[in-house]
């Protein structure tokens, strides 16, 4: 077997990993490192790019926390030229159900609809372990507009 030598650099792309407590305070925790590693790419983000980022994490680890069987589930951000993907592992099985929100802002129910407003794309993928929620945030260009 013989291989190649090429000029390219392959490199994987920037991301964070964490294993996090479903607790409520596992979604801060979730943000803090989050808006952490985006804010340290490069070539930077733009603030809005990482706020959207930020609240999806905020709303799948939220969910996970709410929502899920077991102790724990996993945050995986990966930070491409054009987007960002961010993964939200848990031990159910169970996807996310769209529900109808509670204006009188105490029963929630907006942040499903709100991850599909801001993502480019989700998917829900069912694993032996449970389930992976991923969504993939565009990057702004220099001109405003979204990647896409």
């Amino acid at each position: 077997m013989s291989t190649t030598a090429d000029s390219r650099t392959l490199t994987a792309p920037p991301a964070l990993y964490v294993d996090l407590r479903s607790c409520p305070e596992g979604a801060g925790r979730a943000r803090h490192l989050a808006a952490e590693f985006l804010r340290g790419l490069e070539p930077p983000l733009y603030q809005e790019d990482i706020e959207a980022v930020v609240l999806v994490v905020s709303e799948l680890v939220t969910n996970a926390v709410r929502h899920a069987e077991g102790t724990s589930c996993a945050l995986h951000l990966s930070a491409c030229p054009e987007a960002i993907a961010v993964a939200v592992s848990d031990g159910s099985h169970v996807p996310p159900q769209p529900r109808t929100p509670d204006v009188s802002g105490e029963g929630g129910g907006f942040g499903w609809s709100m991850i599909h407003q801001i993502a480019e794309a989700v998917a829900v993928t069912d694993e032996t372990a449970g389930k992976t929620v991923s969504a993939l945030i565009p990057r702004h260009r220099e001109d405003g507009s979204a990647h896409h």
